[in-house]
């Protein structure tokens, strides 16, 4: 609970990091993540890149970028997610903001949507922003709502159809 006191002893040298005190009767513990919060702000990580030569199967995600420009059959969720001029997406799609440069099959979700003039989208786009310029293909719905990565997939009339088909029918019928 106490230490010994550091008054008399030098303080680290310039090129020593400060170290945590351990002459305590108690018992090394891991130190606490506060220890270790850096004092200028993390530099953010490079956008992972999904080159023309890979395919995945399955879903992908992530709380960072992506670019593709290979071939992904499955979902992908990300912060940006652009898809590249020879990069397929089948699946849904789901990000804060989304620039479509190639093709995707399958539903659009996104705060910011951008469809390139070299975009082919197959599926319903739902954003809070959209951006389509002159030359992209789209077959689909475009439907604007003000939260599009957190609403269901599945309609609101959907759920309220559910419980009144599950209500216990009168008697007497």
């Amino acid at each position: 609970m106490f230490s010994k006191s550091k008054i008399n002893e030098p303080g680290p040298k310039a090129a020593e990091p400060a170290k945590p005190d351990m002459s305590s009767d108690t018992p090394a513990s891991p130190p606490s993540s506060s220890e270790f919060k850096a004092s200028a702000p993390k530099a953010k990580p490079a956008a992972s890149t999904l080159s023309t030569d890979l395919h995945i199967t399955g879903n992908v995600k992530t709380t960072g970028d992506i670019n593709v420009e290979g071939t992904v059959e499955g979902d992908i969720r990300a912060h940006l997610l652009t898809i590249g001029e020879t990069a397929t997406v089948k699946g849904e799609v789901i990000a804060d903001d989304v620039v479509i440069n190639g093709r995707i099959v399958g539903r659009v979700r996104g705060l910011k949507v951008r469809l390139t003039s070299t975009a082919r989208v197959e599926g319903d786009i739902i954003h809070k922003t959209i951006a389509i310029e002159s030359g992209a293909h789209f077959e689909g719905s475009v439907q604007r709502q003000d939260d599009p990565l957190n609403s269901g997939s599945k309609p609101a009339a959907a759920p309220a159809a559910a419980q009144a088909a599950a209500a216990p029918k009168p008697a007497g019928g």
